[in-house]
């Protein structure tokens, strides 16, 4: 909403810090102050809340992406106080939903989980706590490997093996998760085996 002072356009305030004005009210420059004060800490939560509603975000991403905006720290740190308030935020719950989208849609290692987490500034804590539920090491690539074999259908057992190797490594795993796995993934599959 416009708000105009003596006749002339002052500033604009989003609804809810102006649902209280009415036309013809006299406003100190305290009062204005303070609305313009309540404008921003608006903006800047409005903000927050768009963030978030394209994907869940850890406190570190909300805070990085409000001082982009140009918020000053205090606001923004009194900002994230209300979203974790209001449950909006939680890096525990975060890492959680991480591991869990990841594990479920893409399949990557332990390690590789952990340093997405740390990137994304999620604590040690938050971060043993999400990995904690997870299946073991080789599970975890046996599922990723697994998957990506159907592509793979086609080719050359040498040629495959290479590629599901690779594959493997990529998201993360040890060359002692991948091998067993390779293995058993080709056992399964009836591809024939080097001789060793």
């Amino acid at each position: 909403m416009n708000v105009y002072l003596d006749g002339e356009f002052a500033f604009g305030l989003s609804r809810i810090v102006a649902a209280w004005l009415r036309v013809g009210q006299t406003l100190s420059e305290d009062k204005i102050r303070s609305l313009q004060e309540e404008e921003t800490r608006e903006v800047a939560y409005q903000r927050g809340l768009h963030y978030l509603s394209f994907r869940p975000r850890s406190e570190a991403e909300v805070r990085r992406k409000l001082l982009e905006k140009g918020f000053n720290q205090p606001l923004i740190e009194e900002i994230i106080e209300r979203l974790k308030a209001e449950r909006w935020l939680g890096d525990a719950e975060f890492a959680r939903l991480w591991t869990e989208n990841r594990t479920t849609f893409r399949p990557r290692s332990r390690r590789l989980l952990r340093y997405e987490l740390r990137q994304k500034g999620v604590s040690e804590d938050h971060i043993e706590e999400a990995l904690n539920p997870l299946a073991e090491e080789s599970e975890l690539a046996y599922q990723a490997g697994i998957r990506y074999a159907r592509k793979l259908t086609s080719l050359q057992p040498d040629v495959f093996r290479k590629r599901l190797m690779a594959f493997l490594a990529r998201r993360g795993f040890s060359y002692g998760t991948i091998a067993p796995v390779v293995r058993r993934i080709c056992s399964e599959r009836e591809i024939e085996q080097p001789e060793t």
